[in-house]
């Protein structure tokens, strides 16, 4: 199980190992994206093993709440699910100083025992290239079966990555904090833009990530990526890969120019669509 729009690789770890995916909606409630814990509930059953949550949220831009969190993490437990937690992003949330990241491995003991939490550098540091990330599994008997399995799938992390990955956490702190400015920015950017600019599309409030999901419903615009590919040439994600269709995923972690350049063509090509 797991609850969409969401990062399309977890779509398909059900297909890689020949189960069935349960994709939960999420829902907007109070301003905010949040889980429906009520069809969850619906939907869950004893062929149910492992609920996958994405936090901080891609690509929703969510830094789920400690609250938010454990009430996932109680409906595993009642339903005896393994809870992965993939958590790659837990370095770029914006509003960190109101809100702290609430990481699974900080949940009550209880809640632990069938938990694996995944992370890496690789989004913060830009460093995905190098392939290190790291699963944490403080119950032996799920560690064991993990490390089992892993052989067939994953190589060996290269001494390269070992380095990479201890400089960035070391020594990349003041390096972090100008890049969450910077997003931030980008951020309020595309934001702005959106709910001025681009008649009929709407942007959730973004506290996470540097991606963004623009909702193109209301303008009556089907297959918006494949429509900006074509007539803006920009290339945005198709939501329909994440269970959003008619969205497009827009990535806005490169230099503030090449956003406004972005925006101004998405813009341009909405206005000779909407003629």
């Amino acid at each position: 199980m797991t609850c969409t729009p969401v990062y399309y690789p977890f779509l398909h770890v059900g297909k890689d190992a020949r189960i069935d995916t349960l994709a939960i909606p999420h829902i907007y409630q109070e301003g905010r994206w949040t889980f429906d814990f009520e069809e969850m509930e619906k939907q869950v059953s004893t062929k149910t093993k492992i609920y996958i949550l994405c936090n901080p949220q891609n690509p929703l831009g969510r830094n789920f709440t400690k609250e938010e969190v454990i009430k996932v993490a109680e409906f595993c437990d009642r339903h005896q699910l393994v809870l992965v937690s993939d958590e790659i992003h837990c370095d770029l949330v914006f509003n960190e100083s109101d809100q702290a990241f609430f990481s699974a491995l900080n949940l009550p003991e209880k809640l632990r025992q069938k938990l694996i939490v995944l992370q890496a550098p690789s989004k913060t540091y830009n460093i995905a290239g190098m392939g290190y990330a790291f699963a944490v599994i403080e119950n032996p008997s799920i560690r064991k079966t993990f490390c089992a399995t892993r052989g067939h799938t994953l190589s060996e992390i290269n001494c390269l990555a070992f380095y990479a990955a201890e400089a960035a956490y070391k020594h990349g702190e003041p390096w972090r904090q100008e890049l969450l400015s910077y997003l931030s920015k980008n951020r309020d950017t595309i934001t702005q833009f959106v709910r001025s600019e681009l008649s009929g599309c709407s942007i959730p409030d973004i506290e996470a990530t540097y991606l963004a999901l623009i909702d193109t419903r209301s303008a009556g615009m089907k297959n918006p990526a494949q429509y900006l590919e074509k007539d803006a040439q920009v290339w945005v994600n198709d939501g329909a890969a994440f269970g959003a269709p008619d969205h497009f995923r827009f990535n806005y972690g490169c230099p503030h120019a090449r956003v406004l350049e972005g925006l101004d063509k998405i813009k341009a090509s909405f206005d000779r669509y909407q003629r």
